[in-house]
């Protein structure tokens, strides 16, 4: 028995009606997702941290969802584990015909655009032709991964800035008519979906910035949350060493403590 037959016979019997696990049993497509959700975001923040020891247990984890999903399917009689295997193979090997056909590609950047051209073709035969270029970016994903999905589809046929500069613009601009909304009279209690628009135009337009530099916002957003966490933890600290009780500090006093963090870290 190799070790996937192994978890997949695992996976068989946390379903089997008789003697399953209760939870496990109760599970359906939909009710998973989350979790599946939850243990890609733990292989990237493992990554990320740096914890690459805890990795390969990460990675178990969400190579567990496909397998629980595999199962749900084959009990449906829709597909099962081997299926799976052999759909992501075939469409591996005919997106890299450079590596097992004869097309020549020697760069990533063009083997990037090789594989969108593909997908393009994919989608262009699924629908004959009708779709929208924007069609099938999935809605689930998360929302500044979804913003770079549909910029990147967009530039495809020429809807992009040429060059970086006119996003500060964009973005300065943006910014403008968020501070116009907010001004109005009882702006924050009658206006609230303007401004909401408003500031979703900022975001998207800072994740189009964030795309043309060739950085995951993702990635930098989560990164800026953690160093966020990490100051944050080390004010507390601070406060308590001088004694200092957090629902009574001055703004300037959390000023005078965040500016102490910072330059301890410029020290290091």
């Amino acid at each position: 028995m190799s070790k996937i037959e192994k978890l997949i016979g695992i996976m068989a019997t946390l379903r089997d009606p008789q003697r399953g696990c209760p939870w496990d049993l109760e599970q359906r497509f939909d009710t998973i997702v989350p979790h599946t959700l939850e243990e890609a975001y733990e292989v990237a923040e493992t990554i990320e941290s740096g914890d690459l020891e805890e990795l390969c247990g990460e990675l178990g984890d969400l190579l567990f969802q496909v397998v629980f999903y595999a199962r749900l399917a084959e009990e449906q009689g829709l597909f099962d584990f081997a299926q799976i295997v052999d759909r992501i193979s075939d469409k591996l090997v005919s997106r890299h015909p450079h590596v097992f056909g004869d097309e020549k590609i020697t760069s990533s950047e063009a083997q990037t655009h090789a594989w969108e051209a593909h997908k393009a073709r994919e989608r262009a035969e699924k629908s004959q032709g009708s779709d929208s270029v924007l069609s099938g970016i999935a809605i689930a994903l998360p929302a500044l991964t979804r913003s770079v999905k549909l910029q990147k589809r967009a530039a495809q046929v020429g809807f992009d800035w040429p060059t970086i500069s006119p996003i500060f613009e964009k973005i300065h601009e943006e910014l403008d008519e968020v501070a116009h909304e907010i001004n109005q009279e009882n702006a924050l209690e009658q206006n609230r979906h303007r401004i909401e628009d408003e500031i979703g135009d900022v975001l998207f337009a800072c994740t189009n910035l964030a795309r043309h530099a060739r950085i995951n916002p993702e990635t930098a957003l989560r990164r800026s949350n953690r160093k966020f966490e990490k100051r944050f933890a080390h004010m507390e600290k601070l406060a308590a060493d001088k004694q200092l009780k957090l629902q009574e500090l001055a703004l300037d006093t959390w000023e005078e403590l965040w500016e102490q963090v910072k330059a301890e870290e410029n020290m290091r």
